[in-house]
């Protein structure tokens, strides 16, 4: 059936409260499937980000920084040795993305971040 997903599909679910904090109607939840293409559902590593700004989207660099070469570098200017002008690191991808799904991303991140901030606070 076109409808039932496959085992590889992803199911996202947008994340909507049925009320605002200030008790206005918020917009209804909406379930939404992904579907794979060639490896996309396999998982990116990135410890670095760039946001690039440009007419009507913004281009957001993932990247890879090798850690041991990121740990070395505070050593290195405590010992006063010369740090490098660059550092080069391995782009991962590149998301372009417009401004209103940049605004829910972010809706995304700060849910996130707050509660990993209780989880911190309540001990977890």
């Amino acid at each position: 059936m076109a409808d039932s997903p496959r085992k590889d599909e992803k199911s996202v679910v947008a994340a909507a409260d049925t009320r605002t904090k200030d008790g206005a109607p918020a917009r209804p939840r909406m379930g939404i499937r992904l579907a794979p293409v060639d490896n996309s559902d396999q998982p990116v590593l990135a410890n670095y980000t760039s946001i690039s700004p440009a007419p009507g989207m913004v281009f957001i660099d993932f990247g890879f920084l090798e850690p041991a070469m990121l740990a070395a570098l505070p050593r290195l200017a405590k010992q006063g040795g010369k740090l490098p002008e660059t550092v080069t690191g391995r782009l991962a991808v590149r998301v372009a993305m417009g401004y209103d799904a940049l605004q829910n991303l972010k809706a995304q991140i700060d849910r996130l971040a707050q509660a990993a901030a209780r989880q911190k606070k309540a001990g977890g």
